[in-house]
């Protein structure tokens, strides 16, 4: 599983349907800036806070202490590259109502043109809009701006995620290079036999 997530990262700028070349391309949100140094955030994130993500455990993620306006803010940065810089950045904001989350959008429409692909669901449930980006010096940048009615699995309210991936791209590289182990280890893991025939009582709750 840790190999297979490592790929879906690695290949994630190449599935996007389109990439804007635009001349505003977002960079920067509420002060944090991606692919800049964690370092230059210390006063701005809880140290105690940090945790690894699962599967990529090179990348970490922190807290963001309290921002006017966001309820809470999550700062993923890559370990393996030297210096340690931002990669993501997940927010999500104070005001969960989907009036704001219209007013939003059509604000972000106006900055950034039509959103390149819909992320949400076709119930209106979760409602994400996709932008894909690249900047004069290659960076690719994923914006996703999302309304949560009430899906349990995800967090209510209003979200935004900017992700560089050509940076985490890099982070993916540098972590397989320097742990090889791990990939081995994922190999000679449990391998799942398609051939045997389904035992459904396995799957289902008694």
């Amino acid at each position: 599983m840790f190999k297979n997530a490592l790929r879906i990262l690695a290949l994630g700028i190449f599935v996007w349907p389109s990439i804007c070349l635009a001349a505003q391309v977002p960079h920067e949100l509420a002060g944090f800036t991606l692919g800049a140094k964690i370092m230059n955030y210390k006063d701005r994130i809880k140290p105690n806070s940090v945790l690894p993500v699962r599967y990529l455990e090179s990348l970490k993620e922190v807290e963001t202490k309290d921002m006017r306006g966001y309820k809470t803010g999550l700062v993923t940065y890559a370990t393996c590259l030297v210096p340690p810089k931002i990669v993501r950045l997940k927010f999500k904001y104070a005001d969960s109502s989907r009036t704001f989350y219209d007013q939003l959008l059509k604000r972000f429409k106006a900055r950034f043109g039509e959103p390149e692909e819909y992320r949400g669901d076709p119930f209106h449930i979760v409602v994400a809009w996709k932008w894909a980006f690249r900047d004069e010096n290659n960076n690719d940048i994923s914006l996703i701006l999302q309304h949560n009615t009430r899906d349990e699995e995800e967090k209510q309210g209003n979200s935004i995620k900017m992700t560089m991936w050509n940076l985490l791209n890099k982070e993916v590289r540098c972590f397989e290079e320097a742990h090889p182990e791990a990939a081995a280890s994922e190999q000679s893991g449990f391998q799942y036999d398609k051939t045997r025939p389904i035992d459904w009582e396995h799957f289902i709750p008694h």
